[in-house]
């Protein structure tokens, strides 16, 4: 039994240091963008909106508020049937920045999101295209930083994961993961060095590309029934020869993903298999998160409860539990997170692996939806 301990503890603090490593090296490479000076680019800022009544108006309004850089905001109502159309007829009387693209019908084989960001894509004669989602909310200087950093990084696409909201005990369990899987697993240095699709990362909420690399790539239309074109879009240009990168647009960005428990476990099944690719990767997911930040406060519960646990064994134990929850607090204090998810880590890491399992399972039934719809509808 001292030898099962010892094996879990050990196994756990090798599987809690590697994320917590990782973590280290990538905050210093998620840079914040310095401040550009003026774009004479312009920017065509893309929202998709299907019933988006709450959102639409300020982020219209802060999309064409940016300064340093002309912006339109063009905006695709995908069939709404709550107030979003009156809203957008009556910001298009008091702003001429915007447009509203026709609604065209769903093609078969189409997802609705990438459907309306084709069709905003292809309207526009802009440099850039800026891909993101009714429930953002874009700073004044965010959009001239982003097209700064990607200039001076020589990139065609960046991302950036905004500061993610938390209303509730249920959201701040699971959405602050988005950023422990960010930089706990991606080598950033060894993204930017090497040009492989796989290596490609981002966020829907943000997508700043050039619209003549979007349009090299086979624009959304090369992902046409995905429901993660945050992954997507970014393997897409990269397959096609371009570039692409990260950088940290916490004050520049914030959005509330979901509002609740409910909607935020719906929200990331939808995509969350989708996003690993593989069984293969959710397993090695799996196995990594349960023996690395679930395994060890069992030893130590086991060691409370007077269980046998070798001394060597609790200090592999205590010491995986402690990668763990500093993993958590750096990324807490780096962006602005709720402490609830650091302090039940295990809980939350628990809950975004049944969602995955729950992700693989609404694929293999053909279940996915969002506001809807299923994948590819």
């Amino acid at each position: 039994m001292s030898d099962m301990w010892s094996l879990l503890a050990w196994s756990g603090l090798t599987c809690a240091a590697l994320p917590l490593w990782m973590t280290l090296l990538n905050l210093r490479r998620y840079r914040v963008p310095a401040v550009s000076m003026r774009i004479d680019e312009r920017v065509d800022v893309c929202i998709p909106a299907r019933n988006e009544a709450c959102n639409i108006e300020a982020c219209v309004q802060g999309a064409l508020s940016s300064v340093g850089v002309p912006v339109r905001a063009l905006v695709y109502d995908d069939q709404s049937t709550d107030d979003t159309p009156g809203i957008l007829e009556r910001l298009a009387l008091k702003h001429g920045g915007l447009v509203r693209v026709p609604t065209q019908s769903l093609p078969d084989g189409w997802n609705g999101k990438q459907w309306g960001c084709e069709r905003m894509g292809q309207a526009s004669d802009a440099a850039w295209l800026l891909f993101t989602d009714a429930d953002v909310r874009i700073a004044p200087n965010a959009i001239a930083s982003a097209v700064g950093f990607a200039r001076s990084s020589g990139s065609d696409l960046v991302s950036t994961f905004p500061r993610e909201a938390c209303g509730t005990v249920g959201e701040a369990l699971v959405v602050p993961l988005i950023h422990f899987m960010l930089l706990g697993y991606l080598p950033m240095g060894f993204m930017r060095r090497d040009g492989r699709s796989a290596l490609g990362a981002g966020c829907g909420q943000f997508l700043l590309v050039r619209r003549e690399a979007w349009l090299r790539s086979g624009g959304h239309a090369a992902f046409k029934d995905s429901m993660h074109d945050g992954i997507m879009l970014p393997r897409s240009i990269r397959k096609s020869g371009g570039r692409t990168d990260l950088f940290d647009g916490t004050a520049l960005v914030e959005c509330r993903m979901y509002r609740g428990f409910a909607q935020t476990w719906r929200g990331f099944a939808k995509n969350a298999y989708e996003g690993l690719g593989s069984v293969a990767a959710l397993v090695f997911f799996t196995v990594l998160h349960v023996v690395g930040h679930v395994a060890p406060w069992i030893v130590l519960a086991a060691w409370m409860a007077g269980w046998g646990v070798p001394s060597t064994a609790l200090r592999a134990g205590a010491g995986a539990v402690a990668c763990g929850l500093f993993t958590r607090v750096l990324l807490a204090v780096r962006f602005r997170q709720p402490w609830i998810g650091v302090w039940l880590h295990p809980v939350s890491l628990l809950l975004l692996t049944a969602i995955q399992w729950h992700s693989l399972w609404l694929t293999i039934a053909g279940r996915r939806a969002w506001r809807g719809r299923v994948a590819g509808a």
